[in-house]
């Protein structure tokens, strides 16, 4: 099944895409060794005893909540497909979804790439059509990302809020400031830009044929076109209001999967709501930035609860059975999808 994830890339994305993968997993690597490398011997057992001690059966639930997320994913991505003419199994469909994240978890990207791929093969999808409609989900999704960023800093103005203000603002204007306050630094910047924008436009003038000759043009083209399929299939979704259902409960079940966790541990399960909606903003970040998190995620929860007086061992402890919950549920689903895939026989999904 190895072809299934690989058809889809020419040579030159995928060595592309195995440098970021290195890099990025270095960097997980990195932060798992910083976290870790300034605990004492006590800290560090207790971190262990926390994990000894910790009430597995909310980790469970967290892991179900997760299952529950992708299945509503895989019907909300379906509803993309029906103002096309194409009806997809729910079971094509959602593997496509699971081994979408499996394949996440080695190369970053590839799992978009890689459930058009299975869409195409299994249901017959043309490729541009599906992709067109993974970029509009994920736009969708940035966009209640967006939301939900903002209700945290809204809401947690006392915490997060605070810390942003007196760590983060103060800092950045400082630079800003004394960057632009500087007259030769101001002009070079402003002179810089036009020169730029000026040779840019130059360089497509003249070689605007040649450009619209090339295979990265035409790629660029038929991804474009492939995602006003996408939005196109959006405006025209037979039922809009159960789209919007399935993406505000995928988002709800997000938020659930690492707030019974908080459940695990007597210090944690005090903690509001909004501690929650916290670590399910800031976690998000870290998922972004390293191949399914690793490292920077518990580094991340543990410093986002440090705001809330949970202390760094605990959080650093909760961070890790929450990251692990999720990897483990996706790693097991996405691999049995996998297999299951194999078994598979070629379908037509076009009404």
């Amino acid at each position: 099944m190895t072809e299934i994830l690989t058809e889809e890339m020419p040579r030159k994305n995928r060595l592309a895409t195995f440098i970021k993968f290195t890099v990025f997993l270095g960097l997980g690597l990195f932060i798992i060794w910083l976290s870790l490398r300034g605990l004492t011997p006590e800290e560090r057992t207790q971190i262990i005893h926390s994990f000894r001690t910790a009430n597995y059966n909310w980790v469970i639930l967290a892991i179900s909540m997760g299952i529950l997320s992708h299945v509503l994913r895989a019907l909300r991505w379906m509803l993309f497909f029906d103002p096309m003419g194409y009806h997809p199994s729910f079971k094509n469909t959602f593997f496509a979804v699971m081994v979408g994240y499996f394949a996440n978890m080695a190369f970053p990207r590839l799992g978009e790439v890689t459930r058009c791929g299975i869409l195409s093969r299994y249901e017959k999808i043309p490729f541009n059509k599906s992709f067109g409609t993974v970029i509009t989900e994920r736009t969708i999704d940035m966009i209640i990302f967006i939301l939900l960023f903002f209700l945290m800093v809204g809401t947690q103005a006392g915490t997060i809020g605070h810390y942003l203000n007196t760590n983060i603002y103060p800092k950045f204007m400082e630079w800003v400031t004394e960057k632009f306050q500087n007259p030769i630094f101001s002009k070079v910047f402003i002179l810089s830009g036009v020169v730029l924008l000026l040779l840019a436009i130059g360089v497509i003038f003249l070689l605007r044929k040649k450009i619209a000759g090339s295979h990265l043009f035409q790629k660029i083209t038929r991804v474009v076109l492939g995602f006003w399929e996408g939005l196109k299939s959006l405006s025209q979704i037979r039922k809009p209001g159960l789209f919007v259902f399935y993406s505000i409960a995928i988002w709800t079940l997000y938020f659930f999967m690492i707030y019974v966790c908080f459940f695990c541990f007597p210090e944690t399960g005090a903690l509001s709501p909004g501690a929650g909606l916290s670590c399910l903003v800031l976690g998000s970040v870290g998922i972004m930035v390293t191949p399914g998190g690793i490292g920077l995620y518990p580094a991340i929860i543990q410093e986002t609860l440090l705001l809330y007086g949970i202390t760094r061992t605990t959080g650093l402890a909760l961070g890790w059975i929450s990251w692990t919950a999720q990897t483990t549920m996706i790693m097991v689903v996405g691999g049995i999808s996998l297999i299951l895939l194999s078994f598979n026989k070629e379908t037509n999904g076009k009404a």
